[in-house]
């Protein structure tokens, strides 16, 4: 047996992931993404089919993946912008007051690379730049048709004793997310 073979399946790469190497951009709100302090990978679930049988029921792989929604916490500014970039994209897609709000939305530049009409301008991509210990990019992760389903309060109290500065929660769904290397390839 070859040396060569038993260091073959050993890791290479002895440093730990860390959780503050990231950079997070949201195309459809770089100001967000500017101030985005925790993001995170979501989860996969992979359901399972039962098999009967006349003397225990067999777990068998499912078919379908359920995605974890993409969640991202910001500094808030305080003027708002980076809240209201969100929140405008949410009344765009739910329009409480009227039907302009969505004709609006699909208005706005959004910077998305498709041509695809039929999405009518209501996602955003979303990249999750993932760093080594010396800051630089070590993987990405693309998150494909990212829209928002949820944006935290802002609680206002006289009260605090010390300045907490205002961060903010959103909840995204999407269509499927990918990990690749610099060069865009599958890890």
């Amino acid at each position: 047996m070859a040396t060569s073979n038993i260091f073959k399946n050993q890791i290479q790469n002895r440093n730990f992931l860390t959780p503050v190497g990231f950079k997070f951009i949201l195309n459809r709100a770089p100001k967000v993404a500017f101030f985005s302090n925790q993001a995170n990978i979501p989860g996969i679930n992979l359901g399972s089919a039962i098999q009967p049988t006349y003397l225990k029921d067999i777990d068998t792989p499912g078919d379908k993946l359920v995605f974890n929604d993409l969640n991202i916490r910001f500094l808030v500014d305080e003027n708002l912008e980076n809240y209201m970039e969100i929140q405008h994209w949410m009344r765009g897609l739910g329009y409480p007051e009227n039907l302009e709000e969505i004709y609006n939305l699909q208005k706005e530049n959004t910077f998305m690379d498709t041509t695809d009409t039929k999405l009518m301008n209501i996602y955003s991509d979303a990249t999750m730049n993932v760093l080594t210990s010396s800051q630089n990019t070590n993987f990405k992760i693309k998150y494909r048709d990212v829209f928002p389903v949820s944006l935290s309060d802002l609680e206002f109290d006289a009260t605090d004793q010390d300045i907490q500065y205002f961060t903010a929660e959103a909840t995204f769904k999407y269509t499927i997310y990918d990990i690749t290397d610099l060069n865009g390839d599958p890890l």
